[in-house]
Formats: C-alpha cells, sequence, structure tokens
C-alpha cells in the first residue's frame, strides 16, 4: 500500500513539470482540440495536492471547394496541439486518402493544403489520420486521430437527358392535356447543398401545340383538334436547367419526334357521283367488268372502305367486291349479259368505313353513295345450244338412215349451220336431226361419244361444239354357252344323287334386265340312267349322278349333253356337252388317278416339259454309262509299287547290299542321335507272338562311340531267331486274324463285284420297261444312280 502511494506521488510530480496541450485545427484558423493542465496546490500548509485532467478530442470536417483554378495550393485547414510551444519541438504527420500526392502538410506548423484541383463528382470526400510526433525522437505526444475533407461542390455540369432524341406518338384530336410522354434530366452535381442539382423544364421549340410540366418534365397537348390529315409530325425541343432556372444556371436540351396516330375521322369519299362503264355482252360470268374507288384521308385498317350495291335495277345482275391492296371496288358480273334483251343497267354503289370510331359520329354519316351506268355492247356470238350436252339411245342392228334424236342451237344475229364428222352418224345441217349411217353392233362399241359443232353462215369463225352420247341398246342375238371348258369326273364310290360338277353359263348379250340363264338336260322328263342336270336357279347348275357302281375297266368316258337357254325377249338355247372320266378317288372324294392323261393334265405338265425331263434322264444314264466303263478299264495297283513308299528306314532296292561297310544306303545320322530311338517299338514285319516280350535297345545318351552302337545292334539281331536278315522286303498288309467283323483294309477288298439280278423290273409294269432295258444289258452301276433314274421315272 505504502508503494502504491509513493508511485501516485511520484508521477503527479512528474505531469507538474509540463504541461500538455492537444491539437488545435482551424479552417483558417487554429481549431482548440483539448486543453489539459496541472492544477498545483499551495505550498503552504506542508503538503502538496493534485488534481486529476482528462483530456478529449472534438474535431469538425474539413472543406475544400472543387475546381480550384489558383496557382498556388489551395488552404484546407490547420492542426494545432496545445504541446507545441513554438520551439519546433513537434513534428505533424498526414496519413490516408490522398496524403502526399493530394494533400500535404506542414510539419512544423501543422497547415493542411491542396495540391491540385479536385472533382466532386469523381471523390466527394477524404478521409485522412494526423499525428503529433516529438521531433527529435519520433515519440508520439498525442494518439493517431481520422478526419474527413468533404470537397464543396460547385455548379458545374449541367443537366443531360440521357436517352435522347425521343420518340412519342398522340392520337389525333386529343383533347388539351392529353398525355404524350415524360423526360427526365439528371445533374451530376450535389443536390444537397445549393441548386445545382435543381433542374427545371422548358419549351424552346414546339409551343403552341405541347407543353411540358416544369417540375416533373411531363409532356402534354396544348391544342385541341390538331388534324393528322393537316400535319402528322411535330418536332419538340425541350429544355432541362439547373440552379433552379435562374440566370446563370447551366442547361442542356433534348428532341423529341412526336407524330399523330390515325383515328377514324374522315368517311370515305368518291371522285364523281357517276361512273359510266361498257361491257361487251360476251363478257364471262365471274369476270370483272370495271372499277371503282372511294378515297377515304385516314391511313390503315381506318382507310378500309366496304362497297354494296343499292337494291335496284342492277342489283340482280351485277356484285361489287372489294380489293384489299388499294380499296377499290371490282365490280364483277353474275348473270350471262344479251344485248338483245337488255342493253343498259343502272345502279347505285354506296361505300362505307369498316371500323367506325363512336366518338366522331357527330362528324356526319361515314359513307358515301355513287350511280353506275354500264352499257351492254353487242357482240357477234357463236350459236348456242339448247342443252349442254345430249344423250340417245338406239338398238343395235338398226337399218341405215334411221334417225335418233336432234340437236338445235340458236342465235339472235344470224342463222347457224350444225355438222358432225363421225362416220358412224349423220346430221341435217338445217334442222340438226341425227341419223345412223352404218349398222351399229353393241358387241363392238357400246357406246359413241361425237361432237356436233355449230358455224354461223355469215362468220364461220364463230362455232359452238356440243357432246353428245349415243347408247347402243342390246338385243339378243348370241346364244349362251358353257362359261368355261369343265374336266368333270366321277369317282367308282360316287353315291346315287351325288352332285359331280357345279357349271355356270356366259352370253355375249347384255339384257337390260341382267343375265338370266336356265339349264335342262335334252330329253326333258326321260329317264337317263346316269347322269342328269339339276338347275339351281342361280345361273349355277349341277351334275347329278341318277346311280353309282361306276368302273373305268367297264366303261372310262361319258358325255353328258347340256341344254342352256337364256331369259330375253327371244329366248335363244344352244347346247353343250360335258365329258365325264371315272377315275379312282380315296375316302374323302380326292382324285387320285383316272389315266395317263389324267394324272398329268391336272398338275398342268405341257408337252415341252416332259420331253425336257425324258432329255435330262437320257443325259444322266449316259454320264452313268460312262463312268462304269471307266471304272472297268481302272487297273489297281498293288501295294509297295511306289518307290517313295518308305516306311522305318526300308531301302527299296533290287540288287544285293554291300553288308556293314555300305554306309550309302543307310542315313548315319540316325545312329549318331539316339533320341530318335523310339521305346516299346514293335516289330511290324513279323506275326508278334504271346511272351515275346519287346526289348529295349540300350543305348547311351553319352556314348559318342557309333561303333559300340552297332556291335550292340549285331549282337541283339544275332539272338533274334526269328527276325529276317537285313536284306529283306518288308511287307506292312498284314492285319491279323480272328475278327468277327473281318478284314477292313481297302487292299484285301479289291474283289470282283457280284452281280445283281434286276430281272424283276420287268414284273413291275410297262413304265419299267425302259428301265429293265437298261439294267439287262448288265452294266455295272453304282446303287445311288439307279435311286437317280428311278426318281425321275417317277
Amino acid at each position: 500500500m505504502l508503494r502504491r502511494n509513493c508511485l501516485l506521488l511520484f508521477l503527479c510530480f512528474l505531469f507538474e513539470q509540463s504541461s500538455c496541450a492537444p491539437f488545435q485545427s482551424r479552417p483558417g484558423q487554429e481549431w482548440p482540440h483539448s486543453q489539459t493542465g496541472p492544477l498545483a496546490a499551495g505550498r503552504n500548509g506542508g503538503s502538496r495536492g493534485f488534481q486529476r485532467v482528462k483530456r478529449g478530442w472534438v474535431w469538425n470536417q474539413f472543406f475544400v471547394l472543387e475546381e480550384y483554378m489558383g496557382s498556388d495550393p489551395q488552404y484546407v485547414g490547420k492542426l494545432h496541439t496545445d504541446l507545441d510551444k513554438g520551439d519546433s519541438a513537434v513534428k505533424y504527420t498526414l496519413s490516408g486518402d490522398g496524403a502526399g500526392t493530394i494533400f500535404t502538410i506542414d510539419q512544423i506548423t501543422g497547415d493542411i493544403h491542396a495540391l491540385r484541383s479536385l472533382d466532386r463528382e469523381v471523390k466527394p470526400y477524404y478521409t485522412l489520420r494526423a499525428q503529433a510526433v516529438d521531433i527529435e525522437t519520433n515519440r508520439p505526444l498525442e494518439p493517431e486521430s481520422e478526419f474527413v475533407i468533404k470537397v464543396q461542390d460547385i455548379n458545374d455540369n449541367e443537366p443531360k437527358f440521357l436517352e435522347g432524341p425521343y420518340t412519342a406518338s398522340v392520337p389525333e384530336m386529343s383533347p388539351v392535356g392529353t398525355y404524350v410522354m415524360k423526360v427526365t434530366a439528371t445533374d451530376a452535381d450535389d443536390p444537397t447543398y445549393g441548386n445545382s442539382a435543381r433542374v427545371v423544364y422548358s419549351i424552346l421549340h414546339g409551343q403552341p401545340y405541347f407543353s411540358v410540366d416544369p417540375k416533373t418534365g411531363v409532356i402534354r397537348t396544348a391544342l385541341p383538334n390538331m388534324d393528322r390529315e393537316m400535319k402528322e409530325l411535330y418536332q419538340v425541343l425541350i429544355q432541362a436547367k439547373d440552379m433552379g432556372g435562374q440566370l446563370g444556371g447551366l442547361a442542356g436540351t433534348t428532341t423529341i419526334n412526336i407524330t399523330l396516330s390515325d383515328v377514324n375521322d374522315n368517311p370515305p369519299r368518291f371522285s364523281k357521283s357517276i361512273f359510266h362503264l361498257r361491257v361487251p355482252e360476251s363478257s364471262a360470268v365471274g369476270s370483272a367488268v370495271g372499277r371503282i374507288k372511294a378515297h377515304d384521308l385516314d391511313i390503315g385498317k381506318n382507310a378500309e372502305v366496304e362497297y354494296n350495291i343499292v337494291p335496284g335495277d342492277g342489283g340482280a345482275m351485277f356484285d361489287i367486291t372489294t380489293n384489299e391492296h388499294n380499296q377499290e371496288g371490282i365490280i364483277m358480273l353474275k348473270k350471262p349479259l344479251d344485248y338483245e334483251t337488255k342493253k343498259a343497267y343502272t345502279f347505285k354503289v354506296e361505300a362505307s368505313n369498316a371500323h367506325l370510331d363512336p366518338r366522331f359520329h357527330n362528324f356526319g354519316p361515314f359513307k358515301d353513295t355513287a350511280t353506275v351506268k354500264i352499257n351492254v355492247l353487242d357482240v357477234d356470238e357463236p350459236p348456242v345450244f339448247s342443252k349442254p350436252s345430249y344423250a340417245m339411245d338406239v338398238y343395235e342392228d338398226t337399218p341405215q338412215g334411221t334417225i335418233i334424236g336432234a340437236v338445235t342451237a340458236q342465235d339472235l344475229d344470224a342463222g347457224n349451220s350444225p355438222s358432225d364428222l363421225d362416220s358412224f352418224f349423220d346430221i341435217d345441217p338445217v334442222r340438226g336431226t341425227i341419223s345412223t349411217n352404218e349398222l351399229l353392233d353393241r358387241e363392238s362399241i357400246a357406246q359413241h361419244n361425237i361432237s356436233v359443232v355449230a358455224t354461223k353462215v355469215n362468220n364461220p369463225v364463230l362455232t359452238s361444239k356440243v357432246a353428245v352420247t349415243v347408247h347402243v341398246l342390246d338385243i339378243n342375238e348370241f346364244p349362251p354357252e358353257l362359261a368355261m371348258p369343265y374336266e368333270t369326273f366321277v369317282c367308282e364310290s360316287a353315291k346315287v344323287g351325288q352332285v359331280i360338277q357345279v357349271i355356270s353359263a356366259r352370253d355375249q348379250d347384255l339384257p337390260q334386265a341382267g343375265q338370266k340363264f336356265s339349264f335342262k338336260s335334252p330329253q326333258e322328263g326321260v329317264k337317263t340312267k346316269n347322269f342328269t342336270i339339276r338347275d339351281f336357279g342361280n345361273n349355277t347348275a349341277g351334275v347329278m349322278t341318277l346311280r353309282g357302281g361306276f368302273k373305268r375297266r367297264s366303261q372310262e368316258i361319258y358325255h353328258l349333253p347340256v341344254v342352256i337357254e337364256d331369259g330375253g325377249l327371244q329366248t335363244l338355247s344352244s347346247t353343250g356337252t360335258l365329258t365325264i372320266r371315272v377315275c379312282g378317288c380315296d375316302t374323302d372324294g380326292s382324285l387320285l388317278t383316272c389315266s395317263a392323261e389324267a394324272i398329268f393334265l391336272p398338275v398342268g405338265l405341257s408337252t415341252g416339259a416332259l420331253i425336257a425331263i425324258l432329255v435330262c434322264i437320257v443325259i444322266l444314264l449316259v454320264i452313268v454309262v460312262l463312268y462304269v466303263g471307266v471304272r472297268r478299264q481302272k487297273k489297281k495297283e498293288t501295294l509297295m509299287t511306289s518307290k517313295e513308299d518308305i516306311r522305318d528306314n526300308v531301302i527299296h532296292y533290287d540288287d544285293e547290299g554291300g553288308g556293314e561297310e555300305d554306309t550309302h544306303a543307310f542315313d548315319m545320322g540316325t545312329l549318331r542321335n539316339p533320341k530318335v530311338i523310339k521305346e516299346n517299338m514293335f516289330r511290324r514285319d513279323v506275326k508278334p507272338e504271346l511272351g515275346l516280350c519287346p526289348r529295349r535297345p540300350v543305348a547311351s545318351q553319352n556314348s559318342a562311340d557309333i561303333s559300340n552302337f552297332i556291335s550292340l545292334r549285331l549282337q541283339e539281331h544275332e539272338g533274334d531267331t526269328s527276325a529276317p536278315p537285313y536284306d529283306s522286303l518288308a511287307t506292312y498288309a498284314y492285319e491279323g486274324e480272328g475278327s468277327v467283323a473281318e478284314s477292313l483294309s481297302s487292299i484285301e477288298s479289291v474283289k470282283g463285284e457280284t452281280e445283281e439280278d434286276y430281272d424283276y423290273l420287268n414284273e413291275w409294269g410297262p413304265r419299267f420297261k425302259t428301265l429293265a432295258g437298261i439294267f439287262g444289258e448288265r452294266s455295272e452301276m453304282p446303287q445311288w444312280s439307279w435311286f437317280v433314274i428311278l426318281l425321275f421315272m417317277v
């Protein structure tokens, strides 16, 4: 406790010896920051008293004008501390935004200056830090403090329209005050300082048609009933001025192009009250005979015009439509004109707008009326037939010169002369009657299409043509006949009353009521013993058996006459004959065989096909015969005839060998390689015996002495009593005995082929006579060749 009190007394003593003063800063003068000073108690009384001093900083903003144009640096302010006694012992430092580049400070006096001109629109304020330090020791005398230098705004930016020039539109005939658009100008100056950014709008050009609100920039119409047809485009110049529009303020302008949009405030008007048109009487129905037009000052859909014919004199003869491209009225012909009937037409046409605006009904009716007068021109026209086409009927075989009909053509201008160029018919040039020129045959030509041409006598160029169709009617002149040549058969197992064939008929005639045939036997009512005809009543009939038990051995073919009658007015009939064969059938009535002809005909084989099959069979037989002949002449070769057939180093030679010294007939290289010696090798040149075990040759792979190896081999062969001498021929054709299947070797099976007796082919019938004759020649052929021949014969 005592130590603590002593430390406090020592510190108070130190502070009493020095006085502390804070910074002072002023814009143009020193600003008091804080003041501190020790307060000492009276020394009388034998005791010292201390008063504690609390330091506090009070900072204000510095201001500097933008766009300073002076030659000297602009003075900003002054920093000062009470510790500075004016003895240059204190140094002031500056750091932060622009310190040293934009702002500088006098280290001794603390004066701050701006080195260059500043722009508030680029940077509105700068934040810096200041500190007082001892000039000798650089020891901070005061803590570092932060302050702000604000750039004071001046009116150096004019208002600007960022989106100009502008384009706007307003309907014509709009009332005063109709909103057009709003424009906005921006000012980069400080809106919180003075009137530098306070903008006022005004119109420099465009009055008295439009006005602008000075505060909001809203543009409105200023005159009523502005007509687009009088003036469509207006160019308005708007000014925006700052400083509240006062003198000395900066200003900016922009242009606004205002267009009056169209409204339907004008009715269509014809250029004249009467339109005269001339139309030839030969004009086609649906063709355009004239054009009229009502003009509308409006544009777009407001100028669309509808034309209508006022009911009256010409309303039934003409029609009118609107051309969408040029709004013309096209007058169309609805009915044919005839100068001789009526020479002129008069009617009224009304033109009106398709889209009306109810705001302008008080302007009057939005339509106009004009009179159209059409004069019909006389044209030398060709004759006109009374019908567009004619149809006539005539029976075939009608006598020549018979009138079958007539055509008529008329023209009020002059007479006419019809004519025809068809050779089957003739026409009267005056009366127009058509008559036959030849006998007609329906079976050859059932319908004649002719053209009749009418020509004016006084003007041959003018002609008219009409189509005439002549139908040739049928008469019953051909008797009916069977529809096809039937191939009828009856099974041997057929029963009584069984229908074995259904028949129909055909007729070249074509009666109007359709074909109707009846079938019967030639002697109706007389009982036949084999077959009869049964009429089904639907233009078909059936062949029915009257008995059973038909046999081919008794009678193979039956003939049945059939009487066929047609249903014409004059009945004609004919008799056809059916050929009925007796055939063998299976249980379900399917045909098996009738005869040789009956077999081939259903299959559909023609004579040419049968000849081709026989030629193929003959060619095959020739090939087989040649093959057998070549095989008979082939010689059998013995087993060991080839000099190249060498087995187990057996050398084929015809002279006596030279013994052991003969090294040319034996490959000595085999003796040098003991590895080629095979173990468990049986001798193949003698018959193996039971109990005789194979001998293994003793050979040392490590020995290179050939003489020792040969000696061992000689001793081995000398001890073998069953081995043949060295100079011998080894034959390997032996296969052993005792096999149940006997030998399968081709060596022992080369024997004469046994000839088989083929006389039994003669017993197979006449169809196998040719085959039996071929085999009767005892020519040896492979059995597969006989199978091929039998297959083709069947």
